[in-house]
């Protein structure tokens, strides 16, 4: 059977390498520059069609060994895998609502400080455990927020920060993670867009009490879908362990039992004596596993990271160099002090300047560059967030600006530099265009 299986994959190298002969060269204006994609090769199938052949089709070996290893990678005690990032998202900020928590518990009208301009996967979770967002405003150019605006928008009912590194760029954690700190809150990195990124030497998604992470194909790295919470706090992954799981008290992995050695020792609740751990319930939970098939993807993904961020960061670099200089637009800089593994180039379309966001994108798009708007703009004014409880501190000004005037282009390593020139030829051109 082993030789069976070997002939199999080799096969299937065989096949990967035929597609990819038969795909041709880049042709501008007819090939198509995507913003995002996943960048799968030969190893990547490989994997996915190993564990097919087993037919791993559930949580088992390789989500462990994913987890043990992404842990060990972004420096964190546990990580937790899930069926997707926003998943993910909703995972830790009920997480922050539990019982075990005591006195830090999150409850129903509590408040939670986040950005306006950003995801709605980031701030949904916030609405649906019941507790109140808190809009703060971000600069043009970093498009994150400061430490100085979530100072000001803390209040008496205030008791957590949940905020996403923006296209890669990491805001000033440090600094936001010691104010977290000062006033007991809670910090959530949503570390989403921004694996491999530092600020201060220090990799991101390191700061927060808890971290997460999506593997959806546009980000550093796939498993189709995909995501993991992570955190050093041994209590707070305990408690996303058991909410991800139905919210089972029981920690056994799947296939194993007794564990704790006490299977049909415990009393908890009102239940019997002696029930059987394995079905006893300490939290409201979900199912948001993920499974073997895509860990199997993940774990060929993760050999791959260094030299995916180092593509990121090459591109963004060439786009930048390339279209500095030319009128109308505002170029997008580094967080100081971070080195950020992009996700995405944004730009801004000055507001005054001679041409418009729509007149460059829909330039950029004829000529088959992909472009996408820097995610919701600026949530409060999406109808989903119209008449849900909120309260916005300062002025959202910028927000306002980056939904009328922002977009942003690709990095991302499947992009050749003969893509890169391409972007930059065609963004200068149509800006000689408009002096």
């Amino acid at each position: 059977m082993t030789e069976r299986v070997a002939r199999i994959l080799d096969e299937v190298r065989k096949y990967h390498q035929d597609t990819q002969a038969a795909r041709g060269g880049f042709v501008p204006g007819v090939t198509e520059i995507w913003p995002s994609g996943a960048v799968l090769d030969e190893d990547d199938r490989v994997a996915l069609v190993e564990a097919a052949l087993q037919m791993r089709i559930a949580a088992g070996r390789s989500s462990r060994e994913f987890e043990r290893t992404f842990a060990r990678t972004l420096g964190r005690r546990k990580a937790h895998l899930t069926n997707s990032g926003s998943s993910a998202n909703l995972l830790a900020v009920s997480a922050l609502t539990s019982h075990l928590l005591g006195d830090q518990r999150l409850t129903p009208g509590d408040e939670v400080i986040t950005v306006a301009a950003g995801f709605p996967t980031t701030v949904n979770p916030i609405l649906q455990n019941g507790l109140t967002p808190v809009f703060v405003d971000v600069d043009l150019r970093t498009y994150n927020t400061t430490p100085e605006r979530v100072a000001a928008a803390i209040g008496p009912r205030t008791r957590a920060i949940i905020m996403a590194h923006t296209l890669g760029n990491p805001f000033q954690v440090a600094e936001i993670a010691q104010l977290a700190e000062e006033h007991g809150l809670l910090l959530i990195e949503d570390n989403c867009d921004a694996v491999g990124s530092t600020y201060d030497g220090r990799l991101t998604g390191t700061f927060g009490d808890l971290t997460t992470v999506s593997f959806y194909p546009a980000h550093h790295l796939t498993m189709g879908e995909g995501g993991c919470v992570l955190t050093s706090n041994l209590v707070l992954a305990r408690i996303v362990e058991s909410m991800r799981d139905w919210g089972r008290d029981c920690w056994c992995e799947p296939g194993e039992n007794d564990t704790c050695r006490k299977r049909f020792g415990y009393q908890m609740g009102t239940l019997p004596a002696g029930y059987d751990h394995k079905y006893i319930f300490s939290h409201v939970g979900y199912n948001l596993k993920g499974t073997d098939l895509q860990a199997a993807l993940g774990l060929s993904q993760l050999a791959k990271l260094d030299e995916f961020c180092a593509a990121r960061r090459r591109n963004w670099r060439r786009l930048r160099e390339g279209l500095d200089g030319l009128p109308g637009l505002i170029l997008p800089e580094p967080t100081p002090r971070s080195d950020p593994s992009w996700f995405g180039f944004a730009i801004t379309v000055d507001p005054d300047g001679p041409y418009s966001r729509v007149e460059l994108m829909d330039f950029l798009e004829a000529r088959k560059i992909g472009t996408r708007r820097l995610f919701a703009g600026n949530l409060t004014r999406h109808p989903a967030y119209l008449d849900r409880p909120h309260r916005v501190a300062g002025s959202l000004t910028n927000s306002d600006i980056i939904a009328g005037q922002t977009f942003w282009i690709g990095v991302y390593p499947g992009l050749t530099d003969e893509m890169i020139d391409y972007v930059v030829a065609t963004v200068t051109e149509f800006a000689g265009a408009h002096r």
